[in-house]
């Protein structure tokens, strides 16, 4: 989203400040509707909380002049004093912690910030669903808290699980990653955190984008308003839609949102094979689909999609978009009625899709306090619970990518006074990334350094840019008394951010010849700490000697440096895994970023994109990272045969056959799935919680699959020289199908092998026969 997405955005903004509509103050919220003081309304169909939700909804559109439908259509909803409606702002985010980023959330005393939590880029590198299930618990739990004071929404266009695609991508530090299951079950578990399990009620409505496809902003002179993604059926099914479906099917979010750019020459929020047949007719979102910030008026006035904007307004309603996220349809929708274009019975079906989340949400069920979670308030937000929860987020986030020696972990009473080196290195705000809020407090990396040494400081560079080399003698004197240096490098907000690509992957400005040069002076190990959401080309320091440690600490949020440390000082045990893979800097120089293929094509060269598909050098792989203990992984059970149930009673079709291959929707899936049992030993003397990562390679010769897919993945905790049994459940269909290049999903048969960090298991799959197989 941007505040500046184009004019008629900002004209909206200029409105929301004259009329004064956005948030309460901070005093306990008011009903935003059926206030049962209001004895004109409180006892209308709509209100009675013992009607269906679905009843009460039909009664309430059937009230509204078509007038006042077409103002609820956008973000800053408006008032309808007649039936005790009060206006309301859809827009709030909560990305990795409520923020104020949107309009409808502020801070104001009795909540001056709210509890900042790792980047997602960070927090994904645990592979821990439980971990990302209750950071979503504790970030709805503030959020709620916070509406209950009169100052934030319910509304939470979170999280982002777009596939970080390519890795110049600004915004790629607001995803899960690269892989698309990964991303999807971080979207389950987020979502399931923040909306709650209290049946259909909602604790706060959650909000998978952007879809889809959406991976580029501003790079080359290509920004994303104008830029139309061109994806094979193959890619969306395999990659770009996989996120999505995971988090509607899985997660049962409360919305999608449709993205700015065109897939194949149709603007998302205007493609009804997006929006009703996919998200709505296959997934079955029990929610909304609402626009990107004025995607709506972006179609038409940036892209020329429809000749007038009536025609936009229509197309976008009839696709299957039900809330604007800017004033397009509340200006143009009433006339695309008048003149025909769009029946008022399909403004009807977006505000059905609005309210309904509204209803479950507990919006028209009076007043807030006496409902589920109307005693959250001031004391659950920042609380000490909360705090502790995003430094352990951060230590389970952080990842170890060298340690030659091992250097690492630095002992306090060795290293005595430890250089602290770089821009980085007394971050505060840079820590906790983009579509962040006002965070409870912060560790820097100094202050948490300083906890186990007595630190002398350095900025080296004036700041992550780096243009010179003004602050390099200072540094390097530095690291020659210390008894260790440590240098907090990378990149911040000014370097990639929304609306800002990177040009390439290397480090900001003079920064290499900073890290270099303190390397081959320091008297004490030197350890490079990256705070990046991207990657970076560090092969430079991977390959020197004289750098002996490196972490990568994403954007680690408010406790971040406490995390550093504790990592650094060895009273953390590092189990991270990087969520993407770090490329060198020739990989960029090969493809641009507006070429969206996946896989690779030797005839011209074109080297694939993730480690799905990308088989050149790497400086660093997906599932990368060590740690302070070794584990050993061995087999204890597994199948080695799984039979595919098959039905159809069609005719046969040979290509099926000698493909080897079967439609998942010709296959009874069901509860089909396989059963691993793996022991996992900690050789180390540290107690250590290990990332279980499974990987399957589908049998050679189908030109469709990927060299090898995540299929799973565990955390298990295990003490210093004992062992833990870990079960493994793989969905067959879901897990072990490939997609063609039709963008047809199917089982191939025969030997499929499973990667478990060094063990190799092959498991062959074969069609059972019920019937007839159809193509």
């Amino acid at each position: 989203m941007a505040l500046s997405a184009s004019p008629s955005l900002l004209i909206m903004c200029l409105v929301v400040i004259l009329v004064g509509v956005t948030v309460q103050g901070s005093e306990a919220a008011e009903p935003l509707a059926c206030d049962p003081r209001d004895g004109n309304t409180k006892n209308l169909p709509f209100c009675r909380v013992s009607l269906p939700t679905g009843e009460r909804v039909r009664d309430l559109i059937g009230r509204l002049t078509l007038e006042e439908k077409v103002k609820l259509l956008g973000d800053n909803a408006a008032a309808i004093p007649r039936l005790g409606i009060k206006g309301y702002e859809w827009w709030s985010e909560a990305l990795h912690g409520v923020s104020n980023v949107g309009r409808g959330t502020r801070f104001a005393p009795p909540f001056p910030a709210a509890t900042s939590f790792p980047q997602v880029i960070t927090t994904a590198a645990s592979f821990n669903a439980s971990l990302w299930e209750a950071i979503g618990r504790a970030v709805s739990d503030e959020a709620r808290a916070m509406y209950n004071g009169g100052i934030a929404g319910l509304t939470f266009w979170s999280p982002n699980v777009n596939i970080f695609r390519d890795p110049r991508w600004g915004r790629g530090q607001e995803t899960p990653g690269e892989d698309p299951v990964l991303a999807g079950a971080y979207a389950a578990s987020y979502v399931k955190g923040l909306q709650g399990n209290d049946g259909n009620r909602l604790k706060v409505a959650a909000c998978c984008k952007h879809f889809t496809a959406y991976d580029l902003d501003n790079w080359n002179g290509v920004d994303r308003f104008h830029f139309n993604a061109q994806v094979s059926k193959q890619d969306i099914e395999d990659t770009f839609d996989v996120p999505f479906r995971m988090c509607v099917k899985d997660g049962r979010v409360a919305s999608v949102m449709c993205s700015y750019n065109q897939v194949n020459g149709v603007p998302t929020c205007a493609d009804p094979n997006l929006l009703k047949k996919t998200v709505r007719a296959q997934w079955r979102l029990d929610g909304y689909i609402v626009s990107d910030c004025d995607s709506v008026g972006v179609l038409y006035a940036s892209q020329h999609y429809a000749s007038s904007p009536e025609k936009a307004a229509a197309a976008a309603i009839k696709a299957g978009l039900d809330l604007d996220c800017g004033p397009f349809l509340g200006m143009h929708t009433q006339d695309a009625v008048r003149k025909g274009l769009l029946r008022e019975a399909d403004v009807d079906g977006a505000l059905a899709n609005t309210l309904t989340v509204q209803m479950r949400l507990g919006m028209f069920d009076g007043e807030p306090s006496a409902q589920p979670y109307g005693k959250l308030g001031p004391a659950d937000v920042c609380s000490k619970a909360h705090q502790d929860l995003a430094h352990e987020a951060a230590v389970q986030g952080i990842v170890l990518l060298k340690n030659s020696g091992p250097s690492l972990p630095l002992s306090p009473r060795r290293h005595r006074t430890v250089a602290v080196i770089g821009p980085n290195s007394d971050a505060s705000v840079a820590m906790i990334g983009n579509y962040a809020g006002v965070a409870c407090g912060y560790t820097t990396p100094l202050q948490g350094i300083g906890r186990y040494a007595k630190a002398i400081h350095q900025a080296g560079c004036a700041n992550a840019a780096c243009a010179d080399d003004k602050l390099f003698g200072a540094a390097i004197k530095a690291a020659r008394h210390a008894d260790a240096t440590i240098l907090v490098m990378g990149l911040d907000q000014s370097l990639e951010a929304e609306n800002r690509d990177r040009p390439n992957l290397l480090m900001p400005g003079r920064q290499q010849d900073l890290i270099t040069k303190v390397a081959a002076a320091s008297k004490g190990p030197t350890i490079l700490v990256l705070m990046s959401g991207g990657p970076l080309d560090i092969t430079f320091a991977k390959n020197d000697p004289r750098v002996a440690g490196i972490l990568w600490a994403g954007y680690p949020g408010q406790a971040g440096g406490a995390a550093i440390a504790d990592i650094l000082f060895g009273a953390a045990n590092p189990g991270g895994k990087l969520p993407l893979t770090w490329y060198p800097q020739e990989y960029v120089t090969k493809l641009p970023m507006t070429d969206m293929r996946m896989r690779a094509s030797q005839p011209t060269g074109y080297p694939g994109r993730t480690y799905r598909f990308y088989q050149g050098p790497a400086v660093y792989r997906f599932g990368h990272g060590l740690g302070y203990s070794q584990f050993v992984h061995t087999l204890a059970s597994a199948p080695t045969l799984v039979s595919v149930p098959v039905d159809g009673h069609r005719r046969v079709n040979t290509t099926d056959i000698s493909n080897k291959a079967i439609r998942v929707t010709h296959a009874r899936c069901g509860k089909l799935s396989m059963t691993l049992h793996v022991d996992v030993k900690n050789t180390g003397s540290k107690d250590g919680t290990h990332t279980l990562l499974v990987f399957s390679a589908p049998p050679s010769g189908g030109h469709w699959a990927p060299r090898k897919q995540l299929v799973a993945f565990q955390k298990v905790h295990v003490p210093a020289r004992a062992q833990q049994r870990v079960q493994v459940n793989i969905h067959v269909c879901k897990l072990l199908s490939v997609v063609d290049k039709s963008g047809i999903r199917r089982i191939p048969l025969g030997q499929h092998s499973l990667h478990v960090g060094d063990l190799r298991h092959s498991v062959s799959l074969q069609a059972q026969s019920l019937g007839i197989i159809k193509s």
